[in-house]
């Protein structure tokens, strides 16, 4: 079986080469300043719900927070494997 996030990765590429107009997504894609801010605001959330919020709040904004760190690597055209590779490098 496929890791979501390699699925969603595939869904999130396809979007990029394949804009749809009105799709949040493709939005996003078109405008790295947005990216960017999104992943402040998000990045943000996680911490104010980490502050009381409680867990299901926490995993609620830190799939926001992912969701909009994959939108920022494909839009530079790196990959998730790269991120993993990296991650790995660093647990060595």
């Amino acid at each position: 079986m496929t890791d979501f996030i390699d699925q969603l990765f595939a869904i999130l590429q396809d979007r990029k080469a394949n804009p749809t107009p009105g799709s949040y997504t493709a939005s996003l894609l078109a405008d790295e300043d947005e990216i960017v801010k999104k992943i402040g605001e998000e990045a943000i959330e996680v911490i104010l719900a980490a502050k009381g919020q409680g867990n299901q709040r926490i995993i609620e904004e830190s799939a926001d927070l992912v969701y909009h760190l994959l939108v920022l690597l494909v839009s530079q055209d790196l990959t998730w494997d790269e991120v993993r590779h990296e991650l790995a490098q660093r647990h060595k």
